[in-house]
């Protein structure tokens, strides 16, 4: 029985466009050549990982929604591990079918106006003031006279 799978993986940064687009080609080929369906390929490009991985700072993420058996999603991790472009992957087997939804747009109504906003007037700091010709700070701070207790 075929299930839906999610599997997201992460390309080398150092790698040209071309290579990139082979790697995605390669894995995207492991699904149908094996009997599995891709439902929805995302190439999110290049981001900042979270921490280093193989040395590298950036990777070039994509995110395959598929579904197979879980032989062919095996397979495919196989490729993943063997394959010098990919330095880290996941996949999940998800409950039930994806729904596909298309990003939602803002309405005009709610878009943000500079002129909605009003501005409040800036807060003094409470800074201490030093007096001229002393070596001293005073104890009174700017906008204020009460005595500052530490």
């Amino acid at each position: 029985m075929r299930s839906t799978y999610e599997s997201i993986f992460i390309i080398k940064p150092t790698l040209s466009d071309e290579e990139t687009e082979k790697a995605i080609q390669k894995m995207q080929e492991i699904i149908t050549t094996g009997g599995g369906e891709i439902i929805n390929v995302e190439n999110w490009g290049k981001k900042k990982l979270a921490y280093e991985i193989k040395k590298h700072k950036r990777g070039h993420y994509v995110l395959l929604h598929l579904k197979a058996e879980g032989p062919l999603v095996k397979e495919l991790e196989r490729n993943y591990r063997l394959s010098d472009a990919v330095i880290k992957f996941i996949t999940v087997k998800l409950k039930g079918d994806i729904v596909l939804q298309k990003p939602a747009t803002a309405p005009e109504a709610s878009v943000w106006q500079a002129h909605d906003v009003k501005e409040k007037p800036a807060k003094t700091a409470d800074v201490p003031v030093a007096e001229k010709g002393k070596d001293s700070v005073s104890s009174e701070t700017a906008g204020s006279s009460e005595i500052v207790k530490e």
